[in-house]
């Protein structure tokens, strides 16, 4: 893509963004990293991840974003209120319950994209029973290699090497699930939360390895163009809880 090309994309984007807020979002704002609690998982394994997450999205992009993300529950109807969900954990899961699987089969039918990021790579449990779980969710969708060639990895940021970031840098590529051509769910096993997370000095909690900072900041445009790939994909209108509607991109991959 012409650079000239990719700055005039990312424009639009971030004007529809614009406009969308003004409709619809209103002061809640648009991008909202919900963490899921599924599975046994109480909280983002990162806590302060999700906050930072959409400050940074608010501060490189002209999208809205909610600062205090909620922590919903898979089986709860807030589950719906937006097309984003983050998943993140440490060791194992326990088995998704039927409420559970109910939920998050209803969520990603109705076009929402999860994110899910083991942040323990080097043990790669939660990774490991994330996938066994969400088989039982899309028994239908097996995971694939994300190319170097998707949309994912220029949607607001044109990511060279294209490939996945995080606290430690982890495989070159990730695995999703797709339907209808677009992402539903992202298998990350690099911790990028662990790259987010800021206490409230607003020191970097932990260290990137091996990169250090030029990792950190690949990590945090990953980051952002996860969050406008989810705010410009298509979210469908007859979710009942769903404030907004999602368009779809113009081009999919």
């Amino acid at each position: 893509m012409l650079r000239r090309h990719f700055l005039g994309a990312s424009t639009a984007i971030a004007t529809s963004l614009i406009g969308a807020r003004a409709r619809a979002f209103g002061d809640e704002g648009a991008f909202e990293p919900k963490v899921l609690l599924a599975g046994g998982v109480t909280g983002a394994a990162r806590a302060s991840a999700p906050a930072r997450w959409s400050a940074e999205v608010e501060r490189r992009t002209s999208a809205a974003a909610r600062r205090s993300p909620r922590a919903v529950k898979a089986s709860e109807p807030t589950l719906l209120d937006g097309p984003f969900a983050y998943w993140s954990g440490t060791g194992a899961l326990a088995a998704l319950s039927s409420a559970e699987l109910a939920g998050l089969r209803q969520f990603l039918g109705l076009g929402g994209l999860l994110v899910v990021d083991d942040a323990d790579p080097a043990s790669g449990a939660f990774g490991r029973d994330a996938r066994r779980e969400l088989a039982r969710v899309l028994p239908d969708a097996a995971p694939v290699a994300i190319p170097e060639d998707h949309v994912l990895y220029r949607t607001f940021y044109l990511l060279k090497p294209a490939r996945p970031s995080g606290r430690v840098q982890g495989a070159k590529t990730a695995d999703a699930i797709l339907r209808a051509g677009s992402l539903r769910v992202i298998f990350l096993a690099h911790d990028l939360g662990g790259a987010l997370a800021r206490n409230q000095l607003g020191t970097w909690e932990m260290t990137v390895e091996p990169g250090g900072d030029e990792q950190r900041e690949q990590a945090i445009r990953f980051a952002v163009n996860i969050a406008l790939y989810a705010l410009t994909t298509n979210y469908k209108d007859d979710a009942v809880h769903a404030p907004f509607i999602m368009k779809r991109r113009a081009t999919q991959p």
